[in-house]
């Protein structure tokens, strides 16, 4: 077995779970639809999460693909790396440009820092890969969870705001 096959049943569970969320959020965004959110907000709040979960559920395909060498996909999870970076400063320019809600340090945590680092550790372990495999696939492990986890957060997060809070200003 290689050290990347071992990791498979950790991306079935990981990547469904992943799809999963994805179906949830759209339910989840759905139900909410008629108290008009804001669309910049969305943007900022809303889309990072359909974004993270996808690029867990793209890992964990790439992962479980039958590749013959590592190059390929080392090269292929270094570019979903540093796409999420790319995105998570976007985000981050969302998040100071919509005026609907006024970001609070655990929204900066979940929304920029965090995952900006899961990204940060997928470039990294995706780009030393060839020299230090057992390690690398770790961290790719340790990003896809940490994204995964920041997703379920921001959703939860999301949803307590809109029943909670949103009700409580609109009485």
């Amino acid at each position: 077995m290689t050290p990347v096959a071992a990791w498979q049943n950790f991306y079935v569970i990981v990547g469904s779970s992943a799809g999963a969320l994805i179906g949830l959020q759209f339910v989840v965004l759905s139900l909410i639809a008629d108290r008009r959110p804001d669309a910049d907000a969305g943007q900022a709040f809303a889309t990072p999460n359909i974004v993270h979960f996808g690029a867990v559920l793209g890992i964990s395909g790439l992962l479980s693909a039958p590749w013959d060498g590592n190059l390929s996909l080392d090269v292929l999870l270094a570019l979903v790396g540093i796409s999420g970076i790319t995105y998570v400063i976007v985000v981050i320019r969302r998040m100071r440009l919509q005026t609907a809600y006024r970001p609070e340090f655990e929204d900066w945590l979940f929304h920029a820092v965090l995952p900006f680092a899961a990204y940060i550790a997928l470039t990294v372990s995706a780009s030393v890969a060839q020299r230090f495999l057992r390690e690398s696939l770790f961290g790719i492990g340790a990003a896809a969870l940490l994204l995964l986890f920041i997703g379920i957060h921001n959703a939860w997060d999301a949803v307590t705001y809109h029943v909670f809070a949103r009700k409580e200003q609109e009485r």
